[in-house]
């Protein structure tokens, strides 16, 4: 990757997404692949992917393309997916099931391994084989379990509370579902997840479209 190049945050979250379709690529046994072909099968645009690919250098070659095995091998390493990372979950309502239930099953090496719920025991309960405790246990076993990062669907009276509790035990970053936006300190990552304002978005979208 080029020195003393910020990544914009719009193209660090398309990097698993390239991964993924890679992915689909080297199943299918093909072996490159061009910037054209990742645009329609990632209804991306390609000058997009090129712009992206050129922030980690000399990715592909003109009139060659993009080696396959090559880029996955890259994106591999960029995104640590040979290293896993420990996640806790912080409220266990309807969105905090589902994400249990879910728990990253195509990605073996990233797992929700505790949950935090204020209906929960202290000494903890499991739900879909996850241990689930009280919120007063948070710094407990957040060490305990070796968490990097927390996903957050508390309510919003909540999550500044939660942020700060984290920040206190220098938690790594916070996937945030709730609308409150987060003061955590510039050591912390946060990305934020508004499914209300998503879906805004795309009612606009569909209304205004030509």
């Amino acid at each position: 990757m080029k020195k003393d190049i910020k990544i914009p945050q719009a193209t660090t979250k398309r990097l698993p997404l390239y991964y993924r379709f890679l992915q689909n690529f080297a199943n299918a046994g093909k072996q490159r692949v061009s910037s054209q072909e990742l645009s329609e099968a990632m209804k991306i645009d390609s000058a997009t992917i090129r712009r992206d690919f050129s922030y980690f250098g000399a990715l592909g070659k003109k009139g060659y393309g993009y080696d396959v095995n090559y880029l996955l091998d890259f994106f591999r390493q960029i995104l640590d997916q040979d290293e896993g990372a420990n996640v806790a979950l912080i409220g266990v309502g309807n969105l905090g099931n589902a994400l249990l239930k879910y728990n990253f099953q195509k990605n073996h090496n990233t797992r929700i391994v505790v949950a935090f719920d204020t209906k929960a025991p202290m000494e903890g309960h499991e739900i879909n084989g996850i241990p689930v405790y009280h919120p007063d246990r948070l710094e407990e076993m957040y060490q305990k379990y070796n968490v990097e990062l927390a996903i957050l669907t508390v309510s919003s009276r909540s999550a500044q509370m939660i942020a700060n509790r984290l920040a206190a035990i220098n938690a790594k970053g916070i996937l945030n579902f709730t609308p409150v936006r987060l003061n955590v300190p510039d050591t912390m990552k946060v990305m934020n997840i508004d499914l209300a304002v998503e879906l805004e978005a795309l009612i606009y979208l569909i209304r205004n479209s030509d």
